[in-house]
This record gives C-alpha cells, sequence and structure tokens, in this order.
C-alpha cells in the first residue's frame, strides 16, 4: 500500500498547492466567485462535469449498479440529463445576466427584492446539506486509505476542501476540479471499468451468473426513474452551486456547448458505475451493504499504484462536489443573506479587496459548519433527500416560471417558494423522509401557488420586465459595479 499512500499524499498536496496559486488570481469579488467569467470551452466542460459527478455518483453510481444492474445507471443518468437541459435551453440566458446567485436572478426578474431573501435561505439549507453529505463521503474513502476513525476523515477531507476553497475560491476550485476530472477519467472509465470487466469474467459471464433483471434498462422501476428525474434533473436545473459555474463561462456560446459536452460525458460515466457495479455483484454476490462494493472491488482486484489513482478519483468526486457546494453556500449566506440583513443588498460599496475578504471569511465559517454538521449526521440518503426534495420543491417553479412565464410577478414566487417549501417538510414528517410524495406533491403545491396567485395580483412592473429582458439580452453586459476583465 506504500505507493497508493504516496499517490494520494501527492494529490492531496496538489490541491493545497493549486489554492496558493489561485489566491494570487482571485482579488476581485469576479474572480473569487465566478472566476473572472472567462473559463474557456475545454476548462468550463471539465469543471462542470467535475462538481456534478460527486461522491453519489461514484460510490453510489457504483452501488446502485451492484443493486441493480444496469438500470442503476438512471440515477447518475437523470443528472446528466439536467445537465444537457439546462445547457441547451437555459444556461445563455443564465449566463448573459452576470449576477452571482440565483437569488439575484429572482430579484432582476420580480423587482423589489422581496423573493431575495427566503430563496436565498431555501438555497443555502440545499447548499450546506449537499456539500455535509459529500463530506461524510470522506469517512469511507479514508476509511479504506488509512483505516482511520470517521471523525477524523472527515475534519482530514473537510480541512483540505475548506483551505484551497478559502485561499483561491473559485480559481483553487477550478483548477482543482480539472485536476479532478482528469484522475476521475483516468481512474474510473479507463482502468476501473474494463479492469472490473475482466475480472468478472467480461460480459457473458455476468449474464450468465446474474438473474435477466439485472441486464433490464428499466428494472430499478418506472417510479424510481421518475423520481430521480424530478429530483435530479430538475435540481440540475436551478442549483446555485451548478448555477455558480454557468456564470464562470467566457460567453453564453461557451456556457451552451461546454455544458453539453459535460452532460454527454455524464450520461457515460453513469453506464461505466452500474456495469462497474454488475460486475462487482459477479464477484462479490453478498456485501453487507451495496455502496462497499466500489471500495471492495477497488482494494480487491486493483494491482498496486492503481489502486492509490483509482481512490484518488473516488476522492477527487468528493471534493470537486463538496468545494462546489462550499463556495455557493458561502457566496448565498454572504451576498443573498447576511448582506441583506444588513441593508447593503448583493452590492457593497466596499472595495475589491474588502469583497475578497468577506467572501473568504465565509467560505471558512461555512466551512467549519459544514464539517460540524458532517460529524453529527450519519445518513447520507436522507441528508441528501432533504436537500433537494427543498430545492425542487420550494424554488423549480418560481426560477423557471421567470425565466419562461412573463405574467408570473413576485407575489406569486413568494408564494410559489412557501407552498412548496411548507408542503414538501410536512409531507415528510408525515410519510418519510424517503417517501416520493413530498417531492411529487410539494412541486404540484408549488405550480398551482405560482399560476392562482400571479393571475391574482397585478402584473410585474413594465420597467421591471424591461430591465429583465435588457440583462437577458446581454445589455448591459456587466453589473455596474464589476468591471469587465482586460483580457475578455
Amino acid at each position: 500500500m506504500a505507493v497508493d499512500y504516496l499517490v494520494i499524499v501527492v494529490y492531496l498536496a496538489g490541491m493545497l498547492a493549486m489554492g496558493w496559486w489561485g489566491m494570487r488570481r482571485a482579488r476581485s469579488k469576479s474572480e473569487f466567485l465566478v472566476a473572472g467569467r472567462r473559463l474557456g470551452p475545454a476548462m468550463y466542460s471539465g469543471t462542470m462535469a467535475a462538481i456534478v459527478l460527486g461522491g453519489a455518483s461514484t460510490i453510489g453510481g457504483v452501488g446502485l449498479g451492484y443493486q441493480y444492474g444496469l438500470s442503476g445507471a438512471w440515477m447518475v443518468f437523470t443528472i446528466g440529463l439536467g445537465l444537457l437541459a439546462l445547457s441547451v435551453f437555459f444556461s445563455a440566458r443564465i449566463a448573459r445576466l452576470k449576477v452571482y446567485t440565483v437569488s439575484e436572478m429572482l430579484d432582476l426578474r420580480y423587482g423589489g427584492g422581496r423573493a431575495g431573501i427566503i430563496s436565498g435561505l431555501v438555497m443555502w439549507a440545499y447548499t450546506l446539506m449537499l456539500a455535509v453529505t459529500s463530506t461524510i463521503a470522506y469517512a469511507t474513502i479514508f476509511d479504506v486509505l488509512f483505516d482511520i476513525n470517521r471523525t477524523l476523515a472527515i475534519v482530514l477531507g473537510g480541512s483540505i476542501v475548506v483551505a484551497y476553497s478559502t485561499l483561491g475560491g473559485m480559481w483553487s476550485i477550478t483548477l482543482t476540479d480539472m485536476v479532478q476530472f482528469v484522475v476521475k477519467t483516468i481512474g474510473v472509465l479507463l482502468l476501473l471499468l474494463p479492469i472490473a470487466v475482466v475480472k468478472a469474467g467480461g460480459f457473458a459471464e455476468m449474464k450468465a451468473q446474474l438473474p435477466t433483471e439485472y441486464f433490464d434498462p428499466l428494472g430499478i422501476g418506472g417510479e424510481t426513474i421518475f423520481t430521480y428525474v424530478l429530483i435530479y434533473t430538475f435540481g440540475m436545473l436551478i442549483g446555485q452551486d451548478i448555477w455558480q459555474r454557468v456564470f464562470t463561462a467566457r460567453s453564453d456560446r461557451t456556457a451552451k456547448w461546454g455544458g453539453t459536452i459535460a452532460g454527454t460525458y455524464c450520461l457515460a460515466y453513469a453506464l461505466a458505475g452500474a456495469v462497474i457495479g454488475t460486475a462487482a455483484k459477479v464477484l462479490y454476490p453478498k456485501l453487507g451493504s451495496a455502496d462497499d462494493a466500489f471500495a471492495t472491488i477497488v482494494k480487491d482486484e486493483l494491482p498496486m499504484g492503481v489502486r492509490g489513482l483509482v481512490l484518488a478519483a473516488a476522492l477527487a468526486a468528493v471534493m470537486s462536489t463538496s468545494s462546489g457546494a462550499l463556495i455557493a453556500c458561502a457566496t448565498v449566506a454572504n451576498n443573498d443573506i447576511w448582506s441583506r440583513l444588513r441593508g447593503t443588498g448583493g452590492n457593497t460599496p466596499a472595495g475589491d479587496r474588502d469583497e475578497v475578504k468577506g467572501n473568504r471569511a465565509f467560505i471558512l465559517l461555512m466551512g467549519l459548519a459544514v464539517i460540524g454538521t458532517a460529524i453529527a449526521i450519519d445518513n447520507v440518503v436522507e441528508a441528501l433527500t432533504v436537500a433537494y426534495n427543498l430545492l425542487v420543491g420550494g424554488l423549480l417553479v418560481p426560477i423557471l416560471g421567470g425565466l419562461v412565464w412573463k405574467r408570473g410577478t413576485v407575489y406569486g414566487a413568494l408564494a410559489s417558494v412557501v407552498v412548496g417549501g411548507v408542503a414538501v417538510v410536512v409531507l415528510m414528517a408525515t410519510h418519510g423522509i424517503l417517501a416520493n410524495e413530498p417531492v411529487y406533491y410539494g412541486l404540484l403545491a408549488s405550480l398551482a401557488a405560482y399560476v392562482v396567485v400571479s393571475l391574482a395580483t397585478p402584473a410585474t412592473d413594465a420597467a421591471v420586465l424591461a430591465a429583465w429582458r435588457e440583462r437577458l439580452a446581454g445589455r448591459p453586459a456587466e453589473l455596474a459595479s464589476e468591471p469587465v476583465p482586460a483580457s475578455q
């Protein structure tokens, strides 16, 4: 294992070094939060794929393949479909808005700032829980690597992510995500996938050893697939962690086509995880937990060195999602909640240096909160389900409604957030966190409230809608408080 340890240590040291390098570039709010809005297609595609394919997509995706066979790909597949839908239909308009948060978009669309604080609280809860679930995954990986206890594993992994994210903000996260994307591609797609299939005897032997439903594309069940679409596909359309990456694109064309490439990559990654899990079922038919499949096949079947690289790939998957969720959580906490409570809105009169210091402090503060919460919470699936149920049930309708329906009003948006959010919470309490009803009926309640209240209240002021259309068209090209970088 000495070589494997060396690979991991070098990888972690490289993450910290990139954080230090990113600190030298992040000298303004724009540079720190959205990498100066200057990422080209290659870097944008890699970082977008990295953030959406986290520990749940890697370790969880293999676990679903172990449990259900090829149809276990559906969870990650719906993530890819959501990213494709976002990129093709919405990303160009989102990029042209030149904002920092989803709540700022709601304020621009509906006017008055009244939708922003409530949506900010919901988005903050979502990004916090997303960061927490990613951080919990360190315990699994570091247990395999170093056989250390859960709390120490969370502190170790979480501290590295908090360190490089705090140092350089989005620039550090972008650089580390590109490395993580390459490591995941090599480790999972080019190494673990073919080795697992060969070790299992090839596809013919896998079919002979396993029940036929393991090779049924719909074997996981139609209702489960539909729930995945509601939670993950729609969740990709509206999450602050995803939108904040869209804001980094150099142009709306980069956002559209770069995101399309990343979404297509996700589809391939989904199938790879399911195949690896299916192979693990042949090799280890009686594992105690399906989520142990990834660690078991890596630990027992891969040669020294390769094992370290594949474990680094799993670590990369967790870190990319964790860092993206962390900066999103801190951005919402600072720009949408704290700034509004101080009465300064999203744009403070402070200089660039003070803006960076403030956002850096919030990343550190939220990072400590994430690590503490991760230590206290045991059930990753329930925490992630709560996050996505609140996001989709509370914010999907007012966000997409604002983009496609001009009759939507600020009162309709507020009603949609409150009614949908309350419905989700009540239904999770009565039917269980993992039940399908909370997101089904919460979404319907949110839609009904949005339409009814919007039609019953005065239309949005014409001046607000005119300013909104100008922003959607890319005019003005930037926020008044945000100068365009000289290189653009």
